[in-house]
């Protein structure tokens, strides 16, 4: 069995928002040359997530509207852990809303999909360097 493990880095300008990763996820996996298998997409940050939806940017932008209404940024005195002197207990809620990772089956060394699924990270505590983690084992 074959194992790949590949970093990938992000810097996202808002506090809030989402990037397609599926090319860089794809461009791993045929660096890995496994052919059937899986591979796992998370996180490796408490305030971003990866998560499988349809590119459509109404859709985007209606995460980014619905998010904030269920765990609004300001004011950030409403937020226990923002006692600590941080300002993000916000990001930490939609990061548990939107999930920390995703695995994606591997068929004849492609990402086996259902129509219109595509990886997102989504980031929201942004303005700074964050990674995902992309690990494809299989043969």
């Amino acid at each position: 069995m074959k194992s790949y493990r590949k970093e990938l880095w992000f810097e996202v300008p808002e506090r809030m928002g989402f990037v397609n990763i599926t090319p860089d996820v794809e461009e791993a996996l045929a660096e890995s040359g496994v052919q059937e298998g899986l591979c796992l997409v998370n996180a490796m940050h408490i305030t971003a997530s990866v998560f499988i939806n349809d590119d459509e940017q109404g859709l985007i932008s209606d995460y980014k509207r619905w998010l904030e209404e269920l765990a609004p940024h300001a004011p950030i005195d409403r937020y226990a852990h923002n006692r600590t002197g941080e300002d993000n207990g916000d990001a930490h809620h939609k990061r548990q809303i939107m999930g920390r990772e995703v695995v994606v089956a591997i068929t004849e060394g492609r990402l086996d999909f259902g129509p219109w699924e595509q990886i997102f990270y989504g980031e929201f505590d942004g303005r700074r360097r964050k990674r995902a983690l992309v690990k494809i084992i299989g043969e």
